[in-house]
């Protein structure tokens, strides 16, 4: 059925949009995954989805600050609906959940600060497992209680007089680097059919107007 459905909705797009779409899934991935916590900057949270989607970052997670994690479209532009956005609440217990989400999805925690045991950004091995990178405040950095639960530390190389890059440039870097490394490499780094159906239905019914009603037409002709 859900094969039949994505054929039917391809009629209600561009033959260009339709092979845009599949040709954008074959470079998604989710070997490697975004958690930011506690953004409460519009602008930054914004350009983070912006990155995540450029790269081909299919899934980002966000554990909510004292504010609402919120998007301005105007820098976004729209990445937000290519995205599988998850969100946790800003509390001991979702930010646990986050972690655990990430691990039982056999992610490795890569917390994005200076550490004791922290390595290069350059050094890090991608041959290791899935991993999914950490950010923290603009202000502060990672909560403690993330910290205490990642499994490796990486910070980006500096030379300079300033301590830390903007949160949205740092993944950006981040990204660049490694989504780069993986896509050279012969790592297991696409999504599975199932997952691209999955996600190429989505993006169908967010391309075309009115959606939801030509989806439950559709169905209710097939029963």
């Amino acid at each position: 059925m859900e094969d039949q459905l994505i054929e039917y909705l391809e009629t209600f797009v561009t033959e260009r949009r339709a092979n845009l779409i599949k040709k954008i899934l074959e470079l998604r991935t989710r070997y490697l995954t975004v958690a930011v916590e506690n953004i409460y900057q519009t602008h930054n949270a914004s350009a983070v989805l912006r990155t995540c989607d450029c790269f081909g970052i299919q899934d980002v997670h966000i554990i909510e600050g004292r504010n609402a994690f919120t998007v301005n479209p105007e820098i976004a532009m729209g990445a937000s609906k290519w995205l599988s956005i998850h969100k946790y609440e800003n509390s001991v217990k979702g930010k646990d959940s986050a972690i655990e989400s990430l691990k039982n999805q056999g992610y490795r925690i890569v917390a994005t600060t200076p550490h004791t045991n922290d390595q290069d950004l350059e050094k890090f091995n991608l041959q290791k497992g899935k991993a999914a990178f950490i950010f923290g405040t603009e202000l502060n950095g990672i909560s403690d209680e993330v910290l205490s639960q990642a499994d490796e530390f990486v910070k980006i190389p500096m030379v300079g007089f300033t301590e830390s890059f903007n949160i949205s440039v740092s993944v950006a870097i981040v990204l660049h680097h490694l989504s780069s490394v993986l896509r050279k490499s012969k790592l297991p780094w696409q999504l599975t059919a199932e997952e691209k159906k999955s996600i190429q239905l989505k993006w169908l019914k967010s391309t075309i107007r009115d959606s939801d009603q030509i989806v439950e037409n559709f169905l209710e002709k097939k029963k």
